[in-house]
């Protein structure tokens, strides 16, 4: 029997090593993404920054992650998981980052405060060493290595004809870029500037706009527990369907909140949407391309969407210096709605819902 499906209730002691390697790959990015947010107001105002320059900083951070956790770890997960628990283990994992998140909220309102916005990096350090530990107990499993084995002799650009070799297989690629693209755009556009728009907004500090951003991550957290029992059960589509036309909705009436209360239930609500579905991309890459080429097409599709994406940043920054907030959520509101076009019109997609159908 399969080692996978034998397990596929309990997990092994390499697969519970591999979700917390996921979950820790994503927690220390998420609490470096969180702490140039809640320092980017105070940066602002010492450095004289316009949104624009700020904006930059966000995004060259972003660039300088191109290899991070994100691509890594869900090649992980596709090897070491039956096809269908991929959708809510790539979710359980991402959880993690919500943790880390939800800490760089508490640490931000406590150090900033007090010792100010460059203290707040230097703590950034102590999550480094928790995860060069972990990852020393990972193991590739054997389909993986068999696979890595066979492209050996094959370089980047071999790898990338592959994924361009029919006009159906380049329209899956280049469609799941601009996926990815608008996933990496929204969330690290929200997660970069929206506390500072929240301290804006309705004049809150610090540690109110903290309170209002924890709120935020466990209603990221929530859907993504939420999307991967969607993708499993229900498929692809109709899993992105939701998320995506409800992110569209949801992030344009954030710009409608006036009092603290309404901001809280509001932002729960954009966090289950709009990053909800993030494990969603991976667990669909993988499924959609061949064993042997299939850690290279995560890297190549999210690498793509992050380079391409997270200049949002500077978009928004530009947007908030010249416009008022709803442009800037409208703007976010309309990459969801083109997203959503590119995913309906995705044949690889369609099979794949009928196939886990």
């Amino acid at each position: 029997m399969d080692t996978m499906v034998k397990h596929r209730h309990s997990l092994s002691k390499n697969q519970k090593w591999v979700i917390a390697s996921t979950s820790s790959g994503f927690a220390l990015e998420n609490m470096d993404v969180l702490f140039l947010s809640f320092a980017m107001s105070s940066m602002i105002a010492d450095l004289h920054l316009s949104g624009g320059v700020a904006g930059f900083i966000s995004t060259i951070t972003n660039l300088g992650m191109l290899v991070g956790g994100i691509a890594f770890g869900i090649a992980l997960i596709a090897e070491n998981f039956h096809k269908n628990q991929i959708g809510k283990m790539t979710s359980v994992a991402a959880i993690g980052g919500q943790i880390g998140a939800i800490m760089a909220a508490l640490i931000a309102a406590w150090i900033i405060p007090t010792a100010g916005w460059h203290m707040l990096f230097l703590v950034g350090i102590i999550p480094v060493i928790l995860t060069i530990f972990i990852r020393k107990h990972v193991h590739e499993s054997q389909q993986f290595v068999e696979a890595k084995e066979k492209e050996k002799g094959s370089l980047l650009s071999d790898v990338a004809k592959m994924m361009f070799s029919t006009p159906r297989l380049a329209w899956q690629t280049v469609g799941l870029m601009i996926m990815m693209t608008v996933q990496i755009a929204g969330y690290f556009g929200l997660m970069n500037w929206l506390p500072t728009i929240v301290q804006k907004q309705l004049d809150l500090n610090v540690s109110n706009s903290s309170l209002w951003m924890i709120a935020t991550i466990v209603g990221m957290s929530i859907g993504m527990m939420t999307f991967g029992s969607i993708f499993d059960y229900f498929g692809p589509r109709r899993a992105f369907t939701i998320f995506l036309i409800g992110s569209a909705l949801m992030v344009y009436t954030l710009s409608l909140a006036q009092n603290m209360a309404t901001l809280l239930v509001i932002g729960a609500i954009v966090g289950f949407f709009s990053n909800g579905m993030f494990g969603g991309y991976g667990a669909v890459i993988s499924r959609l391309y061949p064993t042997e080429i299939r850690s290279s097409a995560n890297n190549i599709i999210v690498n793509v969407g992050r380079a391409i994406g997270g200049f949002s940043s500077v978009v928004i920054g530009i947007l908030m210096d010249k416009y008022n907030l709803s442009v800037v959520m409208g703007f976010l509101s309309a990459l969801y709605i083109i997203s959503f076009i590119v995913m309906v019109t995705l044949p690889g997609l369609k099979d794949l819902s009928k196939e886990l159908n």
